[in-house]
């Protein structure tokens, strides 16, 4: 009886299992082959990366980038994300529309408008400037802290977004026994609310440093010569080189080694248990 039920069960994943087959197995084996063939199979292409060491620094600068950028939105997100939770709907709707406000603009908008922001003329220079914090305009553009601040900016929502559905769903009631158990605030939410918090804390911070592995269009627009991340390395390959080879080899090693970080993170963080004892 079990065993009829799971194929039944398997029957109807069948098509969605095709899909994804279709959509994402068959791409990336094709990646996986052009980047061990080019007249014959070979491995030079990932010798390449890992004998000429400014290939090796484009990956170490950015995984450093997104781990940056990652713990920022967490900094600047997890507050935020507390305010919406805990707001009466109407002001927490408000505060959601202002949250995804953003969205509705283009990417490439937001980040020439961070650039005359940021620029040596730009607002906050002035004020900078005017309230007496420097004499002269800092450098916040074309180096890594602009492409940190940039990056920050735009992947701020995913991070606010999933605390926040995670924090919704925490049972007001616990904190308020708490309270009535003696607790002052802090003592309730670090005992009660921030560990109920955690899958959010967890699922953002992978979200949003898996999409900063990827980040093209800022980096490139408000980075330096020397702030160039893998994204940047891969589209000159296949834009300027026409090296279709060496930068499938390059998509490959950053997804291994971005799975081997999702597997270490995993071993201290035990996300299993983390989302185990959520349900």
């Amino acid at each position: 009886m079990e065993g009829r039920e799971t194929r039944r069960h398997l029957l109807l994943l069948l098509p969605a299992l095709l899909l994804l087959a279709l959509l994402f197995a068959y791409p990336l084996l094709g990646i996986v082959n052009r980047s061990i063939y080019k007249a014959g199979y070979t491995l030079q292409f990932y010798r390449q990366i890992f004998r000429v060491p400014v290939y090796l620094q484009v990956l170490a600068g950015t995984f450093k980038v997104s781990a940056v950028v990652t713990l920022v939105c967490l900094v600047l997100g997890y507050p935020l994300a507390y305010v919406l939770a805990t707001r009466r709907p109407r002001t927490a709707q408000l505060l959601m529309i202002i949250v995804v406000l953003p969205f509705f603009t283009s990417i490439i908008v937001r980040t020439y408008a961070w650039m005359v922001l940021l620029g040596r003329n730009g607002i906050v220079n002035q004020y900078l400037m005017a309230l007496g914090f420097t004499d002269k305009p800092l450098p916040l553009l074309y180096n890594q802290a602009g492409v940190v601040i940039g990056m920050s900016y735009v992947l701020l929502p995913y991070m606010v977004l999933t605390v926040y559905s995670v924090m919704r769903g925490i049972d007001r009631g616990l904190v308020r026994a708490a309270h009535s158990l003696g607790a002052s605030r802090m003592q309730a939410f670090r005992r009660v609310f921030l560990p109920l918090s955690l899958p959010g804390i967890a699922g953002g911070t992978l979200l949003v440093f898996i999409l900063s592995l990827g980040f093209f269009i800022t980096p490139a627009l408000m980075g330096g010569p020397g702030d160039m991340m893998i994204a940047m390395l891969i589209e000159r390959e296949v834009e300027i080189t026409l090296n279709w080879s060496f930068a499938s080899a390059l998509a490959v090693v950053l997804l291994a080694l971005t799975l081997i970080g999702f597997a270490g993170y995993n071993r201290i963080v035990r996300l299993e248990r983390i989302f185990e004892g959520r349900g």
